[in-house]
């Protein structure tokens, strides 16, 4: 059935220049990791190259990548690029915070039982500490209720982390409520925003979000192992990095001088050397990100899924992923009618080079602002009914 293509944002850009992978395959998988924008493409090349032929010495290597701190402090409405540090990954952006905090026995941490485990580990591991830590149970509509999360914050509560976007699901919570009052007992709220950052307008200051974590491989389509972390800068001197490191420190250029001060804003938790090309290719991205703007993306992305939430429902696809205005994200979770293994349909999809994911017995398609509805109608149609 032919269905009427939905209303979106049009885009200016080059698409095949920008986004090399159109032309491999239909990738609608950026919930896992994502094809490199060619702009971070040629920029990952151009510093290997200038690596080569005459090491850091080619270029200004850092003052290059203190942009990316610019273009990430601008997509979230950080205060300031000092409040934004890098990280290889998500997980060791949230460890900071957990490992980084006085914590004392009966302290609480709220969670939730579905989180990935990059937001599950480093707070399961403060139990030995005598930490409490909780969770808000996924209900069976697959949502996380902001009322639950309440129900759990006590005036022990040290910290709520939560993700914005759930991987498996696709649910997207409403922070605002969470941040107001889990500040109201003196806590902080900690975001993995992984599944967020680069999609959704995210900003921490209207959000109340005081600690957020987000490798740039999803979303931001950025290389794996270059990741952004923010710390408001009222939260700074309550984290003692976990990871005691030069860099970090002030005077850190001075090498023979062990000033053992910390600096006073976010760089504190950049504990050594910076995986500097893939900061080169992560600016690269969240310059052409916020060149299309953060609205256009999230429109497109969303016009995509409710054009792919239609078609499934037209072939008798269940869509598990909750639907309400306010709660969509950039993933489509649904399962296949009765006698159809989506795992078999998985694998089907991707010998016909249309990349979707398996999570949780579900399918998940997850495509970006560049993917078209032509894309879509493919998924659909090589889907069995």
């Amino acid at each position: 059935m032919t269905r009427p293509a939905p209303d979106m944002p049009a885009l200016t850009l080059d698409l095949p220049a920008e986004f090399p992978v159109l032309g491999e395959m239909d990738f609608l998988n950026h919930a896992a990791v994502a094809p490199l924008s060619g702009r971070a493409a040629r920029a990952l090349c151009e510093a290997a190259d200038a690596c080569a032929h005459r090491s850091y010495l080619a270029e200004d290597w850092y003052r290059k990548a203190q942009r990316t701190k610019h273009a990430a402090a601008k997509l979230i409405n950080a205060h300031s690029p000092n409040e934004i540090a890098f990280i290889p990954n998500t997980t060791t952006g949230l460890a900071m915070l957990a490992g980084g905090l006085d914590w004392r026995a009966g302290d609480r941490v709220v969670i939730t039982n579905v989180e990935y485990p990059a937001n599950w580990y480093p707070w399961a591991d403060l139990r030995k500490r005598g930490v409490e830590v909780v969770e808000a149970r996924q209900r069976d509509d697959l949502r996380i209720h902001v009322e639950d999360v309440l129900a759990l914050i006590d005036a022990k509560t040290r910290v709520v982390s939560l993700s914005h976007v759930q991987f498996a699901s696709g649910f997207r919570i409403d922070l605002k409520p969470i941040a107001d009052a889990v500040h109201a007992v003196g806590g902080v709220l900690c975001v993995d925003a992984i599944q967020s950052v680069g999609l959704l307008p995210v900003d921490v200051q209207a959000m109340g979000i005081d600690f957020l974590a987000a490798d740039g491989h999803k979303w931001m389509l950025g290389p794996e192992g270059a990741g952004i972390l923010y710390c408001d800068q009222s939260l700074v001197e309550q984290v003692h990095p976990p990871i005691p490191g030069w860099m970090g420190r002030v005077n850190s250029r001075d090498y023979l001088d062990y000033d053992e001060r910390y600096l006073p804003d976010s760089r504190r938790f950049e504990p050594g050397c910076w995986n500097v090309p893939g900061l080169h290719a992560l600016c690269a991205s969240l310059e052409l990100l916020l060149e299309v703007g953060t609205d256009t993306v999230w429109a497109r992305v969303d016009g995509l899924n409710q054009h792919l939430r239609a078609g499934l429902a037209e072939r008798g696809y269940a869509v598990a992923t909750p639907g309400g205005s306010d709660e969509r994200a950039g993933s489509v979770s649904f399962t296949p009618p009765a006698g159809y293994d989506p795992a078999v349909i998985a694998q089907s999809l991707e010998a016909k080079n249309i990349c979707i994911a398996l999570r949780e017995g579900r399918l998940r398609a997850s495509p970006h602002f560049y993917n078209g509805t032509d894309q879509i109608d493919r998924l659909l149609a090589a889907l069995p009914t």
